[in-house]
């Protein structure tokens, strides 16, 4: 599918959303929101992928919302169901690892891209700016759900509400990003990460992915119900009896994803 806003590629298991207005700093339009979209939902269904990776070309990861595409007019309720939330959404259901590879800056809604991910790569020198209480909003598009699962309450009301920016090292020294990654050995580095998760089994991750998310607001009782149905799940697949052979030959195991 040829799309405008983004690239998309599937290479080696894994597939590649690149945003792609640099002379915008890949700020997000509605277009651009509707083609993620699309890209995930199609690495989703893909059973080539097994690991999904979202990066900015050019100097920024994303500068967040386009404003040229915002006015005293905008609904941003009906703005923000209609566009971010069938994203996010897609981001939440999809099976495969998702990781934000943060190049440059991942200002407001980039941001939100960003902590949306399961996993966050960083260069030392790009920033995180929460941006939005600068032209009078509150954090949106998942924010303020997803930072205090990241990082704490405290951590989380400070980066919401001081305008301060966030390099890679101080991103990494509060949890807020998995690994801070030299510009030099960048491309390289984010590949053998992204590799590394394409090799898991992908249906346990996403088992994994799903009840850790869930089990934050079930009680106790009905959590452990879920996880034995999970592990139901799991016991059937390819992988693990893959990993059974392994361990008793007492090798790697080579898992496929089934």
């Amino acid at each position: 599918m040829d799309f405008k806003t983004i690239v998309y590629e599937v290479k080696e298991s894994i597939a590649t959303i690149t945003l792609n207005r640099p002379s915008a700093y890949n700020a997000i339009t509605a277009e651009m929101n509707m083609e993620i979209t699309k890209a995930l939902k199609m690495g989703n269904r893909d059973e080539s992928v097994r690991c999904i990776v979202i990066t900015g070309n050019g100097k920024a990861f994303c500068s967040g919302q386009d404003l040229a595409g915002v006015d005293e007019e905008t609904n941003h309720a009906t703005f923000l169901r209609e566009r971010y939330h069938p994203m996010l959404k897609a981001m939440k259901q999809t099976h495969k690892p998702i990781v934000a590879a943060i190049n440059g800056t991942a200002a407001g809604a980039g941001m939100s891209l960003a902590l949306a991910a399961d996993y966050r790569l960083m260069q030392p020198n790009a920033k995180f700016v929460s941006a939005f209480l600068n032209v009078g909003l509150i954090p949106d598009s998942g924010f303020l759900y997803m930072l205090p699962r990241l990082v704490g309450y405290a951590n989380a009301l400070e980066i919401s509400t001081i305008d301060k920016p966030i390099t890679g090292e101080e991103a990494s020294g509060i949890g807020l990003v998995t690994k801070v990654i030299n510009p030099t050995e960048w491309e390289e580095e984010v590949w053998a990460f992204a590799k590394q998760l394409a090799e898991l089994p992908t249906t346990s991750f996403s088992l994994i992915k799903r009840y850790m998310i869930d089990g934050m607001h079930s009680e106790l009782d009905v959590f452990l119900e879920q996880e034995a149905h999970a592990q139901r799940i799991a016991g059937l697949t390819k992988d693990h009896q893959e990993g059974l052979r392994a361990f008793v030959e007492r090798r790697k195991p080579n898992f496929s994803g089934k």
